[in-house]
């Protein structure tokens, strides 16, 4: 895509959502049908029919691979979130498989065991509380507008960006979520992130490429950051510089759902708090897996797995066994995944 051609989308991309600014998103609901005509059912790949989205939302999704819900998750909701989020930092809690993250600039720190050391949690599949996010009935109802009605949650995060610490480890790399998943067909997969609070460019909100999902799964690997990068912060290692940049500004309770072949990253934190943000990855429970043995995806294969194997002493796991472990049927029937 040349730089007019890129222009152009975003001209049209910041009109569609009424923004003020080149380069920002505001979230906003997409609920009103405009005039698309031209637009034929038979046209959507990315989103199916089942009476929740309009039609100007599916167009949005299948052109720009991702579309906000404005305040779609209560503020309680998200405080018992965040209150259970803070019990795993002081270790209150341990669940079962739960993966504890420290940015690279302070892995090696004595802080007392508090958020102010912890800046993700990932597969929280076992913890009743945070699991509730991906069970929410007003998350799942979008969801099924990609997936399907057999529905799998098969990877949880709760990201806690912190405050720079003037190294840039805080931002994270424009890259694909597929990179990290042995399971097709993209399609069939997308992802639900909510703001746990306002988010914008001066706390690292997320930042989209708008339209690359239509394209392929790039090599990804880490960065040669100066500053450090953080474990599995793979990153795209050549795209083109010409697509359009859109930094997505949410208040608390916004969520937005993407598909796996979006590119998108976030910005370093400049701000002196920190950033949350709660999401899951859902897939089709008809999904199934593929073998990334000569793939591109075979170096993330590599590093997961002795990652698994170091930390639970397992010598014959698979990353397929990994993903078997993660994955929760949260509507339906589990099938394939």
């Amino acid at each position: 895509m040349d730089r007019n051609r890129a222009s152009a989308r975003l001209t049209v991309l910041l009109r569609h959502l009424g923004c003020r600014s080149a380069g920002t998103i505001i979230a906003h609901h997409t609920s009103g049908v405009g005039s698309l005509a031209s637009f034929h059912p038979q046209q959507f790949q990315y989103t199916r029919e089942n009476n929740v989205l309009s039609l100007e939302q599916r167009k949005f999704y299948e052109e720009n691979g991702f579309l906000v819900i404005k305040n779609l998750v209560s503020d309680a909701d998200i405080q018992r979130f965040r209150n259970e989020f803070e019990r795993i930092c002081r270790k209150e809690v341990k669940p079962l498989g739960l993966s504890v993250m420290r940015d690279v600039t302070i892995t090696k720190s004595e802080y007392v065991p508090s958020e102010k050391v912890v800046s993700k949690v990932q597969d929280f599949q076992e913890d009743e509380e945070l699991f509730r996010y991906c069970t929410l009935p007003e998350i799942l109802k979008y969801v099924e507008c990609f997936t399907g009605p057999n529905i799998m949650a098969m990877h949880t995060m709760l990201i806690n960006k912190p405050p720079d610490s003037g190294k840039k480890t805080s931002r994270h790399p424009l890259h694909q979520d597929l990179h990290y998943f042995p399971f097709r067909p993209s399609n069939s997969i997308v992802c639900a992130w909510t703001a746990m609070e306002h988010i914008d460019r001066n706390n690292g909100c997320l930042v989209v490429l708008p339209g690359t999902h239509k394209g392929p799964l790039q090599p990804h690997d880490y960065p040669q950051w100066e500053g450090g990068v953080n474990i599995m912060f793979h990153g795209i290692q050549d795209y083109d510089k010409n697509n359009a940049r859109v930094h997505l500004v949410m208040e608390k309770g916004d969520t937005v759902f993407f598909h796996p072949l979006l590119i998108h990253g976030s910005g370093r934190n400049k701000s002196q708090g920190f950033r949350k943000a709660i999401s899951c990855h859902f897939a089709d429970a008809n999904c199934h897996y593929i073998d990334v043995e000569g793939t591109s995806q075979e170096n993330i294969e590599k590093e997961v797995v002795n990652i698994v194997r170091k930390k639970h002493g397992f010598k014959d796991v698979t990353l397929k066994d990994v993903w078997t472990f993660r994955g929760r049927v949260v509507k339906g029937e589990r099938i394939n995944l």
